[in-house]
């Protein structure tokens, strides 16, 4: 006995003991990796002193003793304000702050006088230094999972230092100081493009640093140091740079910020906008000062000068009719949903995919009318306009990404049409009838279930409905025919048609499949893909039947034989029992419960592979379905949106979009993608087949 206990306490503490050098080597590792930050950051903070120093020395000027010792005043207080008062976020304010304030001062005051200073050269390899072991930081970081993303545009303690930096500029001339501060404010519009993984934020990059380093500083006039302007935008860019490999943020988180603002405020952020790009144009119009070639740059600049005013109207309007459906899709999520995931299945449904889709192509022809204004007015001598010209790039781009992104990730419009008709116990003529009295209730109680589990579907998606029918008594051939032609031709708000139709019914069925309706009529799958064909002619749209019947199975084999379009059957087979005592035997209703669940619940506990399974999904789909794609913005959705958004002066620039995207250059690679989607899908169809519009077909 006393053994066992012995044996008891001595291998309980030894667990515990196992578990304690865990957390410690956990922790240990987090320290030793914060503790490589902290001595980048040292880094730094030795080299600025020392330059300081230096530069105090051989000028003698009082005034950086001064801003040395003030230097080392603030960085005490702000660890005062750290460690004694637990005031972190002032103390962080104050050291991001005088950071970048030094670091300008350290680019700045910088001259021939300091020739091959020892202390200078010491100084130099501490800011390369400090640039390698920040970088190495960051990167170990991410790799051990250390630091978690957050959305931002741009963090406070980046807004601070660029500030300081901007501070620091004012040593020089007034307009070089001006020019330097819109370079900071370039740098913060860069950053912000880095950290939205805009699909042109790697091309910004390359051409901000060739920029600056070419033209931008040789235009002030200055000396400046360069291993101190590399550790000043590498502290900067090196994170969001990494991040766009780690991070894992989708696109609407990384855009919340922004998208979750309020519409007064996102349409103010415009008059800043608007400032700029004038600033801009008015700044190119400088170039008119050169009359050498006055025969080229006249007429060259007019034109594009009138190309990029038409871009640029066409670039706000646009912006401005984002803000307002995007406002749309915010009072839709409040008075609809509150969970995080809800703002993309809104502005799915309300059609934003289709707006950016056209957006996107308007707001790159703006960006290219600013390359070419930029390109043709280029003044190498006047820094102002390589500096507000560097900033001008990073905003439109950002546009650009922001449409490029929402296009290719939210989901297209749907519509829903539910057809219940609670009749599945039929005569010996194959009609169905009415249920004896004491099964009412139950059957009334199963389908009522069915019809909140198909509006909580079409609500979860935010699929339009078009209408629920419930009928005891059947319904007859024409009226159902009647109210598939009206589903079927339907449109969104907005002109085009929806992208994708989800047609349910349950209700008795044959053993071949077709709808048993009132009157003897039955409805077979090929009437409503002929009827589909008729409606759908010229389009791109998809039919989806999810089907609860007893008898479903032929039409997802049926439907395997349609060549044209795009049709897809969710059906699946109840397993039927002859044995009396079982009471849980499937039911019609319990199918779609079970689907609906799935796809509406991240935590459903519904597992169709699993086997003995009493309901066993299937899903069949046409021969062209992987062909698909979500509906494309052709000429007439085109012109429809211009007609809807845009003044007639800017149709020839509308017309030229259109014309430039219809041009299709890597055609034989989709030729050989849809190939071998078709073949995936004939032949090794997924389990789960992923719809793009949030919900999941099925097979067990």
């Amino acid at each position: 006995m006393c053994r066992l206990i012995r044996y008891c306490v001595s291998h309980s503490l030894y667990a515990a003991m196992t578990r304690v050098e865990e957390v410690n080597k956990g922790a240990s590792l987090w320290m030793s990796i914060r503790y490589l930050g902290y001595l980048s950051t040292l880094n730094v903070l030795v080299a600025i002193c020392l330059g300081l120093y230096v530069r105090w020395e051989r000028t003698s000027q009082p005034v950086l003793l001064v801003i040395f010792i003030l230097g080392l005043f603030v960085l005490g207080m702000a660890s005062i304000f750290y460690y004694y008062f637990s005031m972190e976020r002032v103390s962080l304010c104050l050291f991001h702050l005088w950071l970048g304030f030094l670091l300008g001062l350290l680019c700045f005051i910088n001259g021939s006088f300091l020739g091959m200073d020892l202390k200078e050269q010491v100084t130099c390899y501490m800011l390369l230094s400090s640039v390698v072991i920040r970088t190495l930081w960051a990167l170990v970081e991410r790799l051990c999972g250390c630091t978690r993303p957050r959305p931002a545009l741009l963090k406070s303690a980046e807004a601070l230092e660029l500030t300081g930096f901007a501070v620091a500029s004012t040593t020089q001339g007034a307009q070089d100081s001006m020019s330097l501060a819109v370079l900071a404010l370039a740098v913060a519009a860069l950053v912000a493009d880095l950290r939205m993984k805009s699909f042109l934020a790697l091309p910004n990059l390359i051409c901000f640093s060739v920029v600056t380093a070419v033209f931008f500083f040789k235009s002030l006039g200055v000396t400046t140091n360069p291993y101190a302007l590399a550790c000043f935008l590498s502290r900067l860019v090196c994170e969001p740079l990494l991040d766009i490999y780690f991070s894992g943020l989708s696109v609407t988180e990384r855009w919340s910020p922004f998208l979750r603002r309020g519409g007064l405020w996102r349409r103010l952020t415009l008059l800043p906008l608007l400032a700029i790009e004038i600033t801009f144009l008015v700044l190119s119009a400088y170039k008119m000062g050169n009359l050498d070639r006055w025969y080229i740059v006249i007429p060259s600049f007019s034109a594009s000068a009138i190309f990029w005013i038409i871009c640029h109207m066409v670039f706000l309007v646009t912006l401005w009719g984002f803000h307002s459906k995007l406002s749309d899709c915010q009072r839709a999520c409040v008075a609809q949903w509150a969970e995080p995931g809800a703002l993309d299945r809104v502005m799915a449904s309300r059609g934003m995919r289709h707006f950016c889709l056209i957006s996107k192509r308007l707001v790159f022809f703006s960006l290219v009318s600013t390359v070419t204004l930029g390109a043709l007015s280029w003044q190498h001598s006047n820094s102002l306009f390589i500096s507000v010209f560097l900033l001008v790039l990073p905003l439109e781009s950002l546009a650009y990404g922001l449409f490029y992104e929402l296009g290719n990730c939210l989901g297209g419009t749907s519509v829903g049409y539910a057809v219940v008709i609670p009749t599945n116990y039929c005569s010996l003529d194959g009609q169905p009838t009415l249920l004896p009295p004491d099964l009412v209730q139950e059957l009334n109680l199963r389908s009522t279930g069915m019809l909140n589990n198909v509006q909580r579907f079409f609500s979860y998606h935010m699929i339009e409905t078009h209408g629920c029918d419930y009928s005891t008594s059947g319904l007859m051939l024409s009226a159902l025919q009647a109210k598939l032609r009206s589903f079927l031709e339907a449109h969104t708000a907005d002109g085009p048609r929806y992208d994708t139709y989800v047609l349910f019914y349950s209700g008795h069925t044959h053993r071949t499949g077709e709808w048993a309706l009132a009157g003897g009529d039955v409805l077979r799958l090929d009437e409503i893909v002929q009827l589909w064909k008729e409606k759908n002619a010229g389009y791109c749209s998809r039919l989806i039947l999810v089907l609860d019947t007893e008898n479903s199975l032929p039409w997802v084999k049926e439907v395997r034989k349609v060549k044209d379009g795009y049709v897809a059957v969710q059906g699946a087979t109840l397993t039927i029992t002859t044995d009396l005592e079982v009471q849980n035997a499937p039911q019609l209703g319990d199918f779609t419960s079970q689907w609906v669940d799935f796809n509406c619940n991240h935590n459903s506990t519904v597992r169709w592979a699993e086997r003995g399974r009493s309901i066993m999904a299937a899903y069949g789909l046409s021969r062209h379905w992987g062909d698909y794609k979500l509906h494309l913005p052709t000429g007439n959705d085109v012109a429809k949106h211009w007609k809807l958004y845009f003044p007639r002066l800017t149709y020839p620039v509308v017309q030229l979009v259109q014309w430039c995207s219809a041009l299709n250059l890597f055609w034989i690679c989709g030729i050989c993608l849809r190939f071998m989607r078709r073949v995936k899908l004939n032949w090794f169809p997924p389990a789960v087949l992923d719809t793009g519009q949030g919900f999941k077909l099925v097979r067990s």
